[in-house]
């Protein structure tokens, strides 16, 4: 296995919403679009990461942040990549790049029926926020 932890760069979009789209735990909306990640991508330069072997991806995190706090979101590694720590680096890898902005807390969104991405972030260290509800909303008119 040659696999590398690479930017996540526009032109890995399409492979991307593939993997999300095969990968049960990642939900997909209308705004994961080529255009809409193209701009998460444009305004967050440089802290997403992905995961390629021999030209394929193969691993995605989603890295932005609010100016204050960090944000995390669609990790995804394949299948037959998981287990062998490029989850770990992924995110690692993300948080060293918000520490260089000066950024030192970071939230994940993560599908409540989702046991392996619980147990995942768990053994990370990371604790479950029982104390806030997330709403969405659209501003369309």
């Amino acid at each position: 296995m040659t696999a590398a932890i690479v930017p996540f760069l526009p032109e890995h979009i399409p492979a991307a919403l593939k993997l999300w789209s095969e990968s049960p735990g990642v939900r997909l909306n209308d705004t994961d679009t080529l255009a809409g990640l193209a701009r998460f991508l444009d305004r967050n330069p440089g802290l997403s990461l992905a995961v390629v072997d021999e030209g394929q991806l193969v691993g995605t995190l989603l890295c932005g942040h609010d100016g204050r706090r960090g944000y995390l979101q669609h990790m995804a590694v394949a299948e037959a990549y998981r287990r062998l720590g490029l989850g770990r680096q992924l995110v690692e890898g993300c948080l060293e790049a918000l520490r260089e902005i000066d950024i030192h807390k970071c939230h994940v969104f993560v599908v409540r029926d989702n046991p392996f991405a619980g147990l995942f972030w768990e053994r990370l260290g990371w604790i479950v926020r029982d104390d806030v509800h997330i709403y969405s909303g659209s501003n369309e008119r």
